[in-house]
């Protein structure tokens, strides 16, 4: 028995996951998550309902034809069963699901008796018979069918038993996973567990496990199933899906692997699941949950000194697992809360020793502490941060240059168009240089003006480009005199880095951060 037939690691973001608001998958992104998918080693993936949307049978279609090579995964198609009253040779939904040639087919089957009666306005007979006549129709076509019951949970509480009766339906016609679906999401782990458990030992059948996140209890819901005896698990990249959710792929399954100590995955997997969930959210045009547990870029970030000193000693204090297993990295924060351990242990993560020299540590420490009360923050600006720390390390030392003076204005033309021109000055080395520039704000036109006085003397300063700017207002009662703090993300075509400015003023916060972008630039061209 292979892994994938052990136990099924099945994937449904192209189908539940497509249907969260804000998202709208074209064929190109569905065969690029494919791809994704397939890479990470799930077993299952759920490419969409053929037959019931264009997309997706042009999706099944082009697949068929070979536009993705699976390798591990086995592609599903989605669909219902037969109508009330229709053989299932003759119902065209049926029909469209052969014709999309998956060699796997998952059907929603009613298995509430409150949905069949009034949803489906049929009786609890004809639901069995639609549930065994398709199962066994499709198998007979050579087709490997696994069953989604709908509200299953909601189901049992009204009746039990004809939850049960479904399932041995299905499975005496020939599927082999009986999914119980939390579909509204109300479920807690201790009834799923309990009733998992039940359902197993009533039906024999084999279970799998399917979650919404109404409550917040997806991920822990499915985790719950699992460890009652579920051996198929549903979920979607990054929990994508409709209203809140489904249980996340990649929560789950390290979960699974790392925490039951369960081996789901070809072994190596784990290491892609950062690169996997965050290139699936690009190509869903949304932004990476930074909070997401395991793969988000704060989930082994530590802010306070406390942490910091432990982590000095041992990572593994403050750390639930290594990092580096699911393809992260620990990272420190240096925030007003920094200690002395925080500031060494950043320092080391950006490349510096810091252990032999203290009293750059007590300068650092001082300083980030005395600028944060003021309104600055290093935790998204390690650009900044390691400037403080090239000035402290090395005191005195000449800058590459210094500047004497700026200035911008903004001109609207009598024709409406609004212009920016600034003017800058600068002295590198005996030579002072005055420079202006034009841009379609005043920070692009210091940015301009800036690396216009610079590129004479700093070639390697042509290729940065300036690519995020975004402005905080830090205390909203001062209105249009509150201080303002500016990001700003810079990138030379290797790689990206970000500073920050702070002041009353939001174009002179700006140039702050403009600043230490285009020293940082020198520093990190220096250094390659």
């Amino acid at each position: 028995m292979t892994m994938s037939d052990a136990f099924h690691v099945y994937d449904t973001t192209l189908r539940d996951g497509a249907q969260r608001e804000g998202i709208t998958y074209s064929v190109e992104d569905k065969l690029a998550v494919t791809k994704l998918l397939d890479d990470f080693g799930v077993g299952f993936i759920e490419g969409g309902w053929p037959g019931a949307l264009p997309k997706d049978t042009e999706f099944f279609a082009r697949m068929a034809a070979g536009e993705v090579q699976l390798k591990n995964a086995k592609l599903v198609a989605f669909g219902a069963t037969r109508k009330a009253g229709v053989k299932a040779e003759e119902d065209p939904q049926v029909q469209a699901l052969l014709d999309s040639q998956a060699p796997v087919i998952t059907l929603v089957a009613k298995s509430d008796v409150h949905h069949v009666v009034q949803a489906l306005k049929t009786t609890l007979e004809e639901n069995l018979a639609m549930v065994h006549d398709t199962v066994k129709y499709l198998v007979g076509e050579g087709r490997r069918v696994f069953v989604d019951l709908e509200h299953f949970f909601d189901g049992y509480k009204h009746d039990a038993d004809y939850g049960v009766e479904v399932i041995k339906t299905a499975i005496a016609a020939g599927a082999d996973v009986a999914v119980l679906c939390d579909t509204n999401g109300g479920m807690l782990p201790s009834g799923i567990a309990r009733i998992v458990a039940d359902v197993k030992e009533r039906s024999g059948a084999r279970i799998g496990i399917h979650c919404q996140d109404d409550t917040g209890c997806a991920i822990a819901n499915s985790t719950a199933a699992v460890e009652a005896g579920a051996t198929h698990v549903q979920c979607t990249a990054n929990g994508y899906g409709e209203r809140t959710g489904n249980a996340d792929l990649f929560v789950v399954v390290a979960n699974i692997e790392l925490k039951l100590e369960m081996p789901v995955l070809p072994e190596g997997s784990l290491k892609e699941m950062q690169r996997v969930s965050h290139a699936i959210a690009e190509i869903a045009n949304l932004a990476p949950n930074t909070h997401q547990p395991y793969v988000g870029v704060s989930s082994f970030a530590h802010k306070a000194g406390l942490h910091a000193s432990a982590l000095k000693v041992n990572s593994d204090l403050y750390n639930h697992i290594d990092a580096s297993v699911v393809g992260n990295d620990m990272r420190i924060l240096v925030t007003e809360m920094a200690g002395r351990a925080s500031v060494e242990m950043k320092g080391r993560e950006l490349g510096y020793d810091l252990s032999k020299n203290p009293e750059a540590i007590t300068t650092v420490v001082d300083q980030v502490k005395d600028l944060e009360s003021k309104g600055w923050s290093f935790e998204a600006a390690d650009a900044s941060f390691e400037l403080l720390l090239q000035n402290a390390l090395h005191a005195g030392a000449p800058k590459k240059f210094v500047v004497e003076s700026w200035r911008a204005i903004v001109e609207q033309r009598e024709d409406g168009q609004v212009v920016s021109e600034a003017t800058v000055k600068v002295h590198i080395g005996e030579d002072r240089i005055v420079a202006t520039g034009e841009g379609n704000g005043p920070v692009n036109a210091l940015d301009n003006a800036l690396r216009s006085a610079l590129v004479q003397h700093f070639p390697e300063l042509q290729k940065l480009e300036l690519v995020d700017y975004k402005v905080r207002i830090l205390d909203g009662g001062q209105g249009t005199g509150a201080v303002t703090r500016v990001l700003i993300e810079t990138a030379d075509g290797t790689r990206r880095w970000d500073t920050v400015g702070v002041h009353e003023n939001v174009i002179a916060a700006s140039w702050l951060a403009l600043e230490d972008a285009l020293e940082f630039g020198l520093l990190n061209a220096n250094k390659s």
